[in-house]
């Protein structure tokens, strides 16, 4: 058991379904083929671990059919291939909780072949858990102490959805009661620029037991690729602060149309397409280079944030404020290193303040931490407001304040550098960088951004 947590701790974790298989469909039209294709690319990536999920519904109730634990001895071979042990999940879509002896006998006959086999790291018993649900309780305080009988050295969890998050897994804690877990699974979805505060809520809920990170990230339909990578590039960084070792990716591939089952609530939700590393037809997007940097470096860099405007649109984190008052626009006409500037001209401001151009720093806020941040900023014929600010939040999320830079002189000026110095105030826990330029009939350039 010592062995195996330890490793679940700090494992370099993929979650997995195939592009143009998700969920069930994984498993009821099963291809090695493709499976051992995309474990390669898992490995590639620097994992050594993959997690895989399967259904009472798909493999046979009550007892799982051979065919499908074929499938599963067939993955967990292919996955031990390519260097990478495996995490179980049991019972998902699941919700007969008056079925206790058959739920029992039924990851008994999942988990035989592999209760003293070192390619399984850990057994998750139900995915996004509701600790809400007193039958599901009741269902789950029965299901520990057998499948621990079964399988002593098998750390065994329980995950909790996004939304419930830490509180969801105090409750989850204090409902156990004498039928403790080995370690809880915390699915973060929310802002990844508050997510060392979060991790840390997660973590204090459930102390002294260890927590991993075993689903995050966010869908390429809502942000740019660009954003979707730093995001977990931003996860990666608290995580690490916070002492988690161990933080799962969710998912290897963008999912083809149809690829998820009809039955499933996720089908209708188009962003639920688009949070995979690579894209459907298999190319990778700029997420696949931020894990793999991480897990084979154990550093995520600062040139992540396109701070010269030089990577492709596609792949900028980047993002616009208060387009009614202007949209800066990257270029090439007036740089001042590499090939391309950001350009503000003809803006105005609204209520809501002055147009800028906005990122957060990978690396995670903590009050009284001291900040800095430059850009060098040119202008011709410039009116009105030129300046960076930093604008500071809360653990919610609410505005706390901003700290602004020196501003450049209107007219035609040349490049000038931008700086703005000072501590995380109180309560602080991220941080927005802002590129403004408002009441400008004229034009400003920025180039060469820095924070730290």
């Amino acid at each position: 058991m010592a062995d195996r947590m330890a490793a679940v701790q700090t494992a370099k974790s993929m979650n997995y379904y195939p592009s143009d298989a998700g969920w069930s469909a994984m498993w009821t039209g099963f291809d090695a083929v493709r499976v051992d294709a995309d474990l390669a690319k898992i490995a590639e990536l620097g994992a050594d671990n993959v997690r895989v999920i399967v259904f009472p519904q798909a493999f046979g109730w009550p007892a799982p059919k051979p065919e499908y634990t074929e499938k599963l001895r067939k993955f967990v071979s292919i996955a031990d291939a390519h260097g990478l042990t495996v995490k179980i999940t049991l019972f998902d879509w699941w919700s007969g909780y008056n079925e206790v002896t058959n739920s029992v006998n039924w990851a008994k006959s999942v988990l035989a072949p592999y209760v003293d086999d070192p390619r399984i790291l850990a057994v998750e018993l139900k995915n996004e858990f509701q600790p809400g649900d007193a039958a599901a309780v009741t269902w789950v305080k029965q299901l520990i102490p057998a499948i621990r009988a079964y399988a002593p050295t098998m750390p065994l969890t329980l995950s909790v959805d996004g939304g419930t998050g830490a509180a969801g897994m105090a409750k989850i804690r204090s409902e156990l009661g004498g039928t403790p877990l080995d370690y809880y699974d915390f699915h973060f979805y929310g802002s990844s620029e508050r997510a060392l505060a979060e991790i840390r809520k997660a973590q204090a809920a459930v102390s002294p037991a260890p927590i991993v990170i075993g689903e995050t990230g966010v869908s390429s339909a809502v942000v740019s690729e660009g954003e979707q990578g730093v995001y977990l590039a931003r996860v990666f960084r608290a995580a690490s602060e916070a002492g988690v070792g161990s933080v799962s990716p969710w998912t290897l591939n963008d999912f083809s149309n149809g690829a998820i089952p009809a039955n499933s609530q996720v089908s209708q939700m188009p962003a639920q397409y688009k949070f995979g590393l690579y894209r459907a037809d298999g190319a990778p997007k700029f997420a696949s280079t931020v894990v793999r940097t991480w897990w084979t470096t154990g550093a995520v860099p600062n040139s992540l944030l396109n701070l010269g405007f030089e990577a492709a649109a596609s792949d900028s984190p980047w993002r616009l404020a208060n387009t009614d008052a202007g949209v800066p626009v990257v270029g090439t006409d007036v740089v001042r290193s590499g090939a391309k500037s950001v350009k503000f001209a003809g803006t105005t401001r609204t209520a809501a303040g002055l147009p800028s151009l906005v990122t957060s720093p990978i690396t995670p806020v903590q009050a009284g931490y001291r900040w800095r941040a430059e850009a060098y900023a040119r202008g011709a014929a410039a009116t009105g407001v030129t300046e960076i600010a930093l604008s500071w939040f809360d653990v919610n999320g609410k505005w706390i304040g901003q700290s602004t830079s020196n501003r450049l002189p209107a007219g035609n000026t040349t490049w000038t550098k931008l700086v703005v110095e000072t501590v995380a105030p109180a309560g602080a826990t991220s941080v927005q960088l802002h590129l403004k330029s408002g009441d400008n009939t004229g034009a400003v350039w920025f180039d060469d951004v820095a924070i730290s």
